[in-house]
């Protein structure tokens, strides 16, 4: 394999290893916090991803050959047609000669439709389980920034006078910086996980859901790092 070949594709393994190492990363670091199930729960969904890109990416054979097969028929008994018409004995009025010709038009039309319709058969079943995919990445990153929601910069940095309905925080400002880290980590891998879904399926739809996802992750990865770029100045100073 070239180095082109290697650096120009998202490679499905090393997603999936660099989640694993975040799953052991935030386990270790955070063995009680649920951000460690969600991570699991992402690192699931990658080894899904991987087996549905694959499939993607996979002509279906079977289906091919039933949707020729269709087609075929549909053209051989349209051929059929064609040569078994017959000049009736008293020939045509203009009116009734229009008439056919529109009949026939849209006979063509709707013939036309349908074929088109089979040959994107295989392109809809596709596109159809790239979107449950998706959706369900776009699920997990608003679950990461539910983790990341309450985890504010100041209630480490300084002391606070809570209520007794405010947040329950207990990471010190290390401690914070790492998890945000990790919510900013896994937010950015939701993006590559989606974009296993386009590499080798060419469908707009599909590669507009997948933008949605990356400027969703980037949105939310951004809230995070002002975050930390307010514990990193404070540590700082």
């Amino acid at each position: 394999m070239t180095n082109n070949a290697r650096f120009s594709n998202l490679n499905a393994d090393k997603i999936e290893g660099t989640l694993q190492r975040l799953s052991k990363r935030i386990s270790e670091r955070f063995p009680e916090r649920g951000l460690n199930a969600v991570c699991d729960e992402l690192l699931s969904i990658s080894k899904t991803a991987k087996d549905r890109s694959r499939w993607m990416a996979t002509p279906l054979v079977g289906l091919r050959i039933a949707i020729s097969f269709l087609i075929a028929l549909i053209v051989v008994g349209l051929v059929a047609m064609f040569f078994n018409l017959r000049k009736p004995d008293t020939g045509f009025t203009v009116a009734e000669f229009v008439q056919l010709f529109e009949s026939a038009i849209n006979d063509i039309i709707l013939i036309g439709l349908a074929i088109l319709f089979l040959t994107k058969m295989e392109a809809r079943i596709k596109r159809s389980r790239a979107l449950k995919a998706i959706h369900e990445l776009r699920a997990i990153a608003h679950i990461i920034d539910m983790h990341q929601l309450t985890k504010e910069p100041e209630f480490a940095l300084y002391e606070k006078e809570n209520t007794a309905s405010s947040p329950h925080h207990d990471l010190n400002a290390f401690q914070l910086a790492r998890y945000l880290d990790y919510c900013s980590e896994m937010l950015s891998l939701t993006g590559k996980i989606a974009a296993l879904y386009v590499q080798q399926f060419d469908d707009p739809v599909v590669l507009a859901a997948v933008n949605e996802i990356e400027t969703l992750t980037t949105g939310l990865s951004n809230k995070i790092w002002q975050k930390l770029v307010i514990l990193h100045s404070a540590e700082s100073s």
